[in-house]
C-alpha cells in the first residue's frame, strides 16, 4: 500500500482501519496513536513497558498489550513499527508471516499528513521547539491546526492532536534516516542542515539530496534560516523561498535583549517593522526558531499581534532547556542537545542567566557520533565550568573499539583546561555530580538518552536537603548530597551518604532528628569514622556529623572536662595535659571522637571511656535533650546499649591532678605503644572483638592470615586484628576478607568472631 493510497484509506471515516503500533510507548509512536484515534480508527499497540502515556491513551480507546506479542496484530490492516524495533521482534515477525502490510513510523505520518495541508518542520536541530511554536501560534490565531511534535509540550497539552475541522497540520520531520523524502507538504521549514546521522548518510551532499527531495515535493512556501550556510545554499535558489535571520533576510530579528530567562526582539518583514516580541523562553537560537514560526503563521493568515501574545506565553518543550528545579541555591536544567551546535546554543543560553558556575552532565549519543564529532564536543563544552561525562548512550549501535566517554574528556583536554571527568553509568552518576554542586550553580543534564534521570534524582534529594536545613533553624548548619563516606572513615572506603548534615547547635541537631523521624527518614550519627566500615551501596537517609559549633568545644572546670561529642579524643588528652590533669593519656592513641567513643565505650591501655565519665547529655528517641549520670548508664565492653538508640551531644569527664612530667611520660608511653603495635596504613582499628579463647589478633595470626589480601584490602603484618587499605580498596574487598577470616575461625577453630568495627550501609544503592 503506497502512501497516497493509505492517505485516502485513512479519510474513510465510515470504514475505519485497524492499525497496530509496535513500540507505542515511545514519544513518536504515541503521537501517531493519538492522531489515528482522533481520526476515528481502531488502534492497538504493544511495547515492552507500560507507561503513564500508554495508560492515558487506553482511556482514549487504545488497546494496549505488554510485552510485545504476536497475538496483538492478528486482525490488523496495517502494522506500524518504530526505528527502535528490530526484525526479530515477535509482533513484527508475526505480522510479516501473515502478510500484513508493515510500514515505518515516518510512512504512517506521511500518510496522515497527506490528508491535510501539511507544514513540515525540518532541520538537524530545533525541530521540536519550532514545531511546538508553530502549532501554538496557529492555535492562538484560531486556525485550529492538527500537530505532531516529538516531545511533550505543556502549552499544547499533548505531543499530538487531531483537529477534524482544521485544514492545517504541523509536523516535525525526522531527517535521521532519510524518511524526510516521504513528505509532500504545503509548506516546509528548513531550520539548519549539518553533517549528522552519519551512520545513515554518506556525507553532507547526501543530506542535501534528501532535503532537496522534500523541497521538490513542497507545493507552497519554503521557509529557511539564512544564518545557516547549507540551508541557504539549498533553499535560496528556489522562487518559493522565504528567509529569516539577523539581517538581510525577509523576516529579521533586531535589537535583541536577553534577561531573566526570556529573550525580546523586534520583528521586521521585508523592511516593515511588525512589532516587538518577548519570548517566554531564553536563548538567541530560540529567537531564530520564533522567526520561523512567525513566518509560518504569517503565511497562514495569523495577525502579528496574536503571534506576539502567543510567543509571550510559550513555555517550551520537555527536555528543551527545561527547568526541573529552581531555588536560591541551585537551578537544574534538562536539555535534549546531543549535537555540538545544540550544546553550544544551550550553554550560550545558560551563560546569559549569569549563574555562579555552569556544571554539565553530558551523555554522548551513539558511538559513531562520538567518534566523528569528539573534537567539536571538546571545543563547545569549554563554555561550561565543570563537565561530567556519562557512558555513551548506544541507541541501536554496537560499541566501537576505543570510543568511550573518555574520548570526550580527552577531546576537552585538547581544547582547554575545563575540569572534566567520566562518571560511568547514568544509574550512579548522580552521586559524583550532586556532591560536586555548590551554592549558585546551574546544573545542566545534556543528551538525547536517559541522562535526565540524573537531574530528576538530584532534584528530588535537593528539595529534601534544603527542607531539612530550613527545618533545623540552625543558620550555620551545612548539608551535602551524596557525601562520599570514604572521606569520613579512617579506612578510606565506603559509598555515599544520601544526605550529609552538620549541625552547629543542640537545637539544630534535635530539629533535624525530629524532622526525619516524623517523615520516616533513616537517621545515623557519624563521627570521625575510626571504628566504621560503610558498605559500597552507601547510607540511605540522613547522616548527621556533629563536629562544628558547640560540638567541637572543650572547657575545663577544676578536674572536670566538658567535651562536645565532635571533639577528637586526641584533643581531649592534649587539653587535659595543658591543665595538669591525668587519666586522659590513653585517649591520645584513640583516632576517633568522643561521640563515637562513648557509643562503643572505646578504650586503650587498660582504660575505658566510662571509667571517667561523670555524665552524658544526649538526644533521646523522642528528640528531647536529656542528661544522665554514669551510674544511670549501663556500659559494657565495647557496647553502651543506651547510646545505640540515643545520640550523645556532650560528656563530662573527671581526671586527677598530677605533675606535668608524670603526664608527659604517660602520654609518651601511649604514643610508643600505638606506634609499635598498630599499623600506620589506613584502617578502622580493631576489626574483631576478642573472643574468650584468645586475643583476636593472635587467632588471625595462628590461622595464617597475616599479610593476606583481597584486592587492596590486607591483613596488617604489625597486628592481625587490623585490616589496612593499601590504596583504593573497596568496602566489598574488606568485607570479603572479614568473611574469609570468620569462616576459617568457625570451621577450623570452632570460634565465632564478632566484629568490633561497626558495619553499616547497604550492599547496593537504594537511592
Amino acid at each position: 500500500m503506497k502512501i497516497k493510497e493509505l492517505s485516502k484509506r485513512l479519510t474513510e471515516r465510515e470504514n475505519p482501519m485497524r492499525v497496530h503500533l509496535i513500540g507505542v510507548a515511545g514519544s513518536g509512536m504515541s503521537g501517531l496513536a493519538l492522531l489515528l484515534l482522533g481520526m476515528g480508527h481502531r488502534v492497538s499497540g504493544c511495547d515492552r513497558v507500560t507507561s503513564r502515556e500508554t495508560e492515558r491513551m487506553q482511556g482514549l480507546g487504545l488497546i494496549f498489550s505488554s510485552p510485545h506479542n504476536e497475538e496483538s496484530i492478528e486482525d490488523a490492516d496495517v502494522v506500524v513499527f518504530s526505528s527502535a524495533i528490530r526484525d526479530e521482534n515477535v509482533a513484527l515477525a508475526g505480522a510479516r508471516k501473515r502478510n500484513i502490510h508493515c510500514i515505518r513510523r515516518a510512512e504512517c505520518l506521511a500518510a496522515i499528513l497527506g490528508t491535510k495541508k501539511g507544514i513540515v518542520i525540518s532541520g538537524t536541530h530545533g525541530k521540536t521547539t519550532t514545531s511546538a511554536m508553530c502549532a501554538h501560534l496557529l492555535r492562538r490565531g484560531a486556525v485550529n491546526p492538527s500537530h505532531y511534535v516529538g516531545a511533550e509540550i505543556p502549552v499544547l497539552g499533548t505531543n499530538a492532536h487531531w483537529a477534524e475541522d482544521g485544514e492545517l497540520m504541523v509536523a516535525e520531520g525526522d531527517e535521521s534516516d532519510g524518511t524526510l523524502a516521504l513528505y509532500s507538504p504545503e509548506h516546509a521549514v528548513v531550520l539548519n542542515m549539518e553533517e549528522e546521522h552519519l551512520d545513515f548518510y554518506s556525507g553532507l551532499d547526501h543530506i542535501k539530496e534528501v532535503f532537496n527531495t522534500l523541497l521538490n515535493q513542497t507545493s507552497g512556501q519554503i521557509i529557511y534560516c539564512k544564518e545557516c550556510e547549507n540551508s541557504t545554499d539549498v533553499c535560496s535558489v528556489r522562487e518559493n523561498s522565504i528567509s529569516y535571520g539577523w539581517s538581510d533576510a525577509d523576516f529579521v530579528a533586531s535589537d535583541l535583549r536577553e534577561s531573566g530567562g526570556t529573550v525580546a526582539f523586534t520583528v521586521s518583514n521585508r523592511g516593515e517593522v511588525l512589532g516587538r516580541v518577548e519570548l517566554g523562553i531564553p536563548g538567541k537560537h530560540n529567537a531564530l526558531n520564533a522567526l520561523a514560526a512567525l513566518a509560518v503563521a504569517h503565511e497562514s493568515g495569523v495577525p502579528f499581534n496574536d503571534c506576539a501574545r502567543a510567543l509571550a506565553t510559550f513555555a517550551g518543550a520537555k527536555r528543551r532547556f527545561e527547568t526541573k528545579y529552581l531555588s536560591e541555591q541551585l537551578r537544574i536544567i534538562d536539555d535534549y542537545g546531543h549535537h555540538p551546535t545544540e550544546v553550544a546554543a544551550t550553554l550560550q543560553t545558560a551563560r546569559s542567566l549569569n549563574p555562579e558556575r555552569i556544571v554539565v552532565v553530558f551523555q554522548p549519543h551513539r558511538f559513531s557520533r562520538t567518534q566523528k564529532l569528539a573534537s567539536e564536543f571538546g571545543a563547545v563544552l569549554q563554555a561550561a565550568d565543570r563537565v561530567f561525562v556519562c557512558d555513551i548512550y548506544p541507541a541501536s549501535e554496537l560499541p566501537i573499539e576505543g570510543i568511550t566517554a573518555q574520548t570526550i574528556v580527552d577531546a576537552m583536554k585538547e581544547h582547554g583546561d575545563v575540569k572534566a571527568e567520566t562518571v560511568g553509568a547514568v544509574s550512579e552518576s548522580h552521586y559524583a555530580v550532586g556532591n560536586a554542586l555548590k551554592p549558585g550553580d546551574m546544573l545542566i543534564t545534556l543528551g538525547a538518552g536517559n541522562v535526565h534521570e540524573i537531574g530528576t534524582k538530584i532534584t528530588r534529594d535537593s528539595q529534601v536537603l534544603e527542607e531539612i536545613l530550613r527545618f533545623s533553624n540552625d543558620s550555620d548548619a551545612i548539608g551535602e548530597l551524596y557525601e562520599p563516606m570514604r572521606k569520613h572513615s579512617t579506612m578510606l572506603v565506603g559509598g555515599p551518604a544520601q544526605f550529609w548534615v552538620e549541625p552547629s547547635t543542640y537545637e539544630g541537631f534535635s530539629n533535624i532528628v525530629k524532622y526525619c523521624r516524623n517523615r520516616g527518614i533513616p537517621v545515623r550519627v557519624v563521627g570521625r569514622g575510626s571504628n566504621l566500615l560503610v558498605k559500597q551501596g552507601g547510607i540511605p537517609g540522613v547522616v548527621i556529623h556533629p563536629s562544628r559549633g558547640v560540638f567541637g568545644e572543650v572547657s575545663v572546670s577544676g578536674d572536670v572536662l566538658t567535651v562536645g561529642s565532635g571533639v577528637r579524643f586526641k584533643k581531649v588528652a592534649s587539653v587535659a595535659q595543658q591543665h595538669g590533669l591525668t587519666g586522659f593519656e590513653w585517649m591520645e592513641g584513640i583516632p576517633g571522637n568522643v561521640g563515637g567513643g562513648l557509643r562503643m565505650n572505646a578504650g586503650a591501655m587498660g582504660s575505658e571511656s566510662f571509667d571517667q565519665v561523670v555524665d552524658v547529655t544526649f538526644l533521646d528517641e523522642d528528640g528531647e535533650i536529656r542528661t544522665r549520670t554514669n551510674k544511670e548508664i549501663i556500659s559494657h565492653y565495647r557496647n553502651v546499649p543506651e547510646l545505640r538508640r540515643n545520640f550523645a551531644l556532650l560528656a563530662r569527664f573527671k581526671g586527677g591532678k598530677a605533675d606535668a612530667e608524670v603526664i608527659k611520660a604517660k602520654m609518651a608511653e601511649s604514643m610508643e605503644k600505638r606506634k609499635n603495635s598498630q599499623p600506620r596504613a589506613a584502617s578502622a582499628g580493631c576489626i574483631f572483638k576478642n573472643p574468650e579463647e584468645m586475643p583476636a589478633g593472635k587467632l588471625v595470626d595462628v590461622m595464617g592470615f597475616k599479610n593476606k589480601s583481597v584486592g587492596k584490602a590486607r591483613v596488617s603484618l604489625e597486628h592481625g586484628n587490623f585490616i589496612v587499605n593499601d590504596g583504593k580498596a573497596t568496602a566489598d574487598e574488606v568485607l570479603e576478607l572479614i568473611s574469609q577470616i570468620r569462616r576459617k575461625a568457625r570451621e577450623e577453630k570452632g570460634i565465632e568472631l564478632d566484629t568490633e568495627v561497626q558495619i553499616i550501609g547497604e550492599d547496593e544503592s537504594l537511592f
